[in-house]
């Protein structure tokens, strides 16, 4: 697990460059999860450290598979110095933990809630998780590991989580990319939804 953390955290350094901050959370019967920051001019990104340590597994499955199964770290990018965005990080790990906790398989096109603001003053209490290979491309392990991929978060106002429910991750994302959404915003408004 632990060389499998070393080479996210080698990747994560390769893509968005070095973090100027982290902050840890471990949850009680859980893996240490880590969360680093990094400043990208304007941009602040947020990504998990730890997630991929252990393979996601099916919740029905009478025995979780301890080598194959999808794994994954997310990935949070928001406008710096228009909200106190830094109190995401215990959210994040909140969010990184739950495949341990519950049992969850994370995947794009999941809704993820936190049941509360992600950050003071935030429109939003949930996320959108989007698909990886984008920004931070995915990292292949030796056989038989599956991938790290890294998983975008895009933050939904309770509206847009509602409307996403009822017609789809896929349809949430063209609308927002029609009305030329500024995902980044960390107080937008919710989209015009009809």
């Amino acid at each position: 697990m632990a060389e499998i953390l070393a080479q996210v955290e080698a990747r994560l350094r390769t893509a968005l460059g070095e973090p100027d901050a982290r902050a840890a959370v471990t949850f009680l019967g859980t893996d240490r999860i880590e969360v680093l920051r990094f400043i990208d001019g304007d941009i602040v990104r947020y990504a998990t450290l730890g997630m991929s340590g252990r393979p996601m597994s099916d919740p029905t499955a009478v025995l979780a598979d301890p080598v194959k199964g999808p794994r994954a770290e997310l990935v949070l990018s928001v406008r710096g110095g228009l909200a106190d965005t830094d109190q995401v990080l215990r959210k994040l790990a909140v969010l990184a933990a739950a495949p341990q906790v519950e049992g969850l398989v994370v995947a794009p096109g999941a809704s993820l809630d936190v049941g509360e603001p992600l950050w003071p003053g935030a429109p939003f209490s949930s996320v959108l998780v989007a698909e990886s290979g984008g920004l931070v491309e995915d990292l292949e392990l030796d056989e038989p590991l599956d991938p790290v991929r890294f998983l975008p978060l895009l933050p939904m106002t309770p509206n847009e989580a509602a409307w996403k429910r009822v017609r789809g991750a896929r349809e949430l994302q063209e609308k927002w990319l029609a009305q030329g959404t500024d995902l980044r915003d960390p107080l937008r408004r919710s989209a015009a939804l009809d």
